[in-house]
């Protein structure tokens, strides 16, 4: 009983973690073409004010291994839209070290490890982004 208890505690504060990210099923353009995933330069320590700042928004099918110009070492968060994949790079050219994200919402990169000693907080420096 107690491992159920800690469990919904656990889906409790992870649903509340995202709460300033669209939801994977809201990324869509206004005419409602899918959007892949978007990724914003902005975090905080308070997750209800992550997902802010300027937002690259990345088509399906966008394979980037160069990010667009003032958005290299720029990301701090991003949201993967339903039945996508966003396979990231932390070096320009696609080389470096890489980590695929599954549909959802990351609000702060910088708890996401990537090697030994450092975290995706500004690291993406190219990306490719597909969807089913």
């Amino acid at each position: 009983m107690a491992a159920l208890v800690v469990a919904v505690l656990v889906v409790a504060a992870l649903a509340g973690a995202g709460a300033q990210c669209p939801a994977p099923s809201d990324l869509r353009t206004a005419n409602g073409t899918r959007i892949c995933a978007q990724l914003y330069a902005d975090n905080s320590p308070y997750y209800d004010q992550c997902c802010e700042g300027p937002v690259l928004v990345v088509e399906p099918g966008a394979d980037d291994p160069y990010m667009p110009h003032n958005w290299a070492a720029r990301v701090s968060s991003l949201v993967v839209g339903t039945r996508c994949e966003l396979t990231v790079w932390s070096r320009a050219g696609k080389k470096g070290k890489s980590r695929t994200f599954g549909t959802g919402a990351v609000p702060r990169l910088q708890e996401v490890r990537r090697g030994l000693f450092g975290n995706w907080n500004d690291a993406i420096r190219g990306y490719y982004c597909k969807c089913k």
